[in-house]
């Protein structure tokens, strides 16, 4: 048992109520059921930057439907109950038709464009080499860009891009 602290009667009342309720969890459940009902929800994007072989190049796709900066990273938005990592994957294999495996997050923020939403962004690599892109009817085309020679982007990705290619190749 851990021994109370200085505030001796705080504490003495958090561990009735921490007995209380290990010895009635359905109504620690619901009460957390209750509390997320108020909570605020979200919605989630995910995007994917993969690097060339070098790590000099990203792969860059052209979307249909951005009208403004139509050139940025594979990605999409996450579904329900869906594991943030597991969607780059799916994203990418969709889009693309690249099997990845997400190394690690680079970015994560509060969409500046919507309320209640949040960005992810995850440095990717190949499953397997050689293997051929195949864009899905939402893209355009693709290109491997430098640093140097990216076209416009919203800030996301070029923020994204520009922490991808600083550091070396992946660590998984």
């Amino acid at each position: 048992m851990v021994a109370p602290t200085d505030q001796g009667r705080p504490k003495r009342r958090l561990q009735r109520v921490a007995a209380f309720l290990r010895r009635y969890p359905a109504l620690g459940m619901t009460v957390q059921r209750a509390v997320r009902l108020l909570q605020p929800r979200f919605t989630a994007g995910v995007v994917g930057v993969l690097r060339d072989p070098q790590c000099q190049r990203v792969l860059l796709v052209e979307h249909v439907y951005h009208a403004r900066t139509p050139w940025g990273l594979p990605g999409g938005w996450m579904n329900r109950d869906e594991d943030p990592s597991r969607t780059i994957e799916r994203e990418f294999a969709e889009e693309t038709g690249l099997r990845v495996r997400a190394v690690r997050p680079l970015l994560i923020v509060l969409g500046t464009k919507w309320h209640r939403h949040l960005d992810i962004v995850f440095l990717v690599e190949p499953v397997e080499a050689d293997q051929p892109i195949r864009l899905c009817d939402e893209l355009l085309s693709y290109r491997w860009a430098s640093a140097d020679d990216l076209p416009p982007l919203v800030s996301l990705h070029r923020h994204a891009i520009e922490l991808a290619l600083q550091d070396g190749p992946a660590a998984g």
